[in-house]
């Protein structure tokens, strides 16, 4: 460890340059961006809770969903990676069992006391709630706990479906972890930490999520994550190197607003289990795919035709979110490329998650993916990703064409509405110069 100064000039003559190369991608230019973005945290750090401080850094990823769109809360299969946009923290930490937390953009401090880990009604909805509950989690799963003080800084999306809350809960597990439990990883391990996150979310938060989003960001790379038994997701783990490819991943906010969304996203779980119910099960990953497909003309009488063809897309897309881990695993990037085009394809015509029939005339999400359409004209992959209905849409492009299908979405959406990011291979961790 080592106090503000020491840390900061560590960083600025380049000892963590190759640490920043893991996690955001490799040039000098990056390396003096991440330089000075890390210096700029540390003097916050210092400004709010002394510059004597010994320190240490965390860092935790947001995620992009790759396939198995609304699969998971049918236990199905889904693929997704974490992106090298993250939350950046400063810890210290203190004897007083009080973790304060104050994030960059936000006035007020997070205090949160550790002598009491129940939920507080107060706090629900609000990030003091997920300090409170990761504590919990991380008690409960026969780990230590203890104050500390922290300082932070997010470049993940809010509001964008890169998971900013999965990333603040992660980091705060990595956190108590690394500073209270020797960053014991066996006690204390990737998926555990995630389990831990979407506890505090579900119990302390209030928001009923499913464990895709937390797995992502916690473990890092690209993996597939099979929800047949949800408390013992089987999650496997691997890399992809799009540059390898000459390819960039983007990620369009098609700025759609989320507001009265809420009923659209519980239809498609909601329908999707009437279907299992009828054989009795429920969720869909109990039925049998060819009993299902046997039973669809006395189906589509008593749960209606759109609840038959999303449960079409549930079979599929848990199918070829395997097959898209298999293509990574393969390198066999072109296969990668047609699946991830199939797989936005069932989103669009079978699950029906591409607009909402209460506002039809609000297509951003169609528009931005017929804008990617035209400018990609068959190279490269497109695909809507997370709840759908509004917000993001995903696409692979290759290098020669990034310019100019950025300035074309960018003309649409508005300045700054595509992003361009990669895969990180690297999920909730403490920042070291020899990581």
């Amino acid at each position: 460890m080592a106090n503000c100064l020491e840390l900061k000039q560590q960083i600025l003559q380049g000892e963590y340059d190759a640490a920043f190369a893991k996690l955001y991608g490799a040039g000098q230019e990056i390396a003096a961006q991440q330089r000075e973005r890390y210096v700029t945290v540390i003097d916050r750090f210092a400004d709010s809770f002394g510059a004597e401080r010994t320190v240490r850094l965390y860092s935790a990823p947001g995620r992009t969903e790759i396939g198995g769109n609304h699969t998971d809360h049918n236990n199905g299969v889904v693929l997704a990676g974490s992106v090298n946009l993250d939350i950046v923290a400063v810890v210290s930490p203190n004897e007083e069992n009080i973790i304060r937390m104050k994030s960059y953009g936000f006035e007020k401090i997070d205090d949160v006391d550790l002598s009491i880990l129940t939920p507080q009604p107060n706090e629900a909805e609000h990030s003091a709630s997920l300090i409170r509950g990761v504590a919990k989690g991380i008690l409960d799963a026969g780990g230590k706990v203890g104050g500390f003080d922290c300082y932070s800084t997010s470049s993940v999306l809010r509001g964008s479906g890169l998971s900013s809350s999965a990333a603040f809960e992660v980091c705060v597990g990595a956190i108590l972890r690394g500073e209270y439990n020797g960053n014991d990883m066996q006690l204390l391990d990737q998926v555990k930490i995630a389990q831990i996150g979407q506890f505090a979310e579900n119990v302390f938060f209030g928001k009923p999520c499913g464990l895709m989003d937390q797995t992502a960001c916690a473990v890092g790379g690209v993996i597939t994550i099979d929800f047949k038994d949800p408390a013992h997701p089987v999650v496997g783990q691997t890399s992809i190197d799009l540059a390898k490819h000459g390819f960039a991943m983007c990620i369009t906010d098609t700025k759609g607003s989320h507001a009265d969304l809420t009923d659209d996203y519980a239809a498609i779980r909601r329908e999707m289990e009437s279907v299992a119910e009828q054989f009795g099960k429920k969720v869909l990953r109990d039925v049998d795919e060819d009993e299902f497909y046997a039973a669809i003309p006395q189906l589509r009488k008593a749960v209606g035709d759109r609840a038959v063809v999303r449960a079409i897309h549930f079979y599929n897309d848990c199918r070829r979110a395997a097959q898209l881990c298999d293509a990574v695993r393969a390198d066999d990037f072109d296969t990668f490329l047609r699946l991830i085009i199939e797989g936005g394809h069932s989103s669009f015509e079978f699950n029906q998650n591409a607009y909402s029939i209460k506002a039809p005339q609000e297509q951003g999400v169609p528009l931005a993916l017929a804008i990617s359409q035209k400018v990609l004209n068959g190279r490269g992959a497109w695909r809507l990703q997370g709840g759908g209905f509004a917000g993001t849409i995903q696409a692979f492009v290759p290098y020669d064409l990034l310019d100019s299908y950025r300035t074309a979405i960018d003309a649409c959406f508005g300045e700054g509405s595509c992003h361009v990011l990669n895969i990180r291979n690297y999920g909730a961790v403490p920042v070291t110069p020899d990581m």
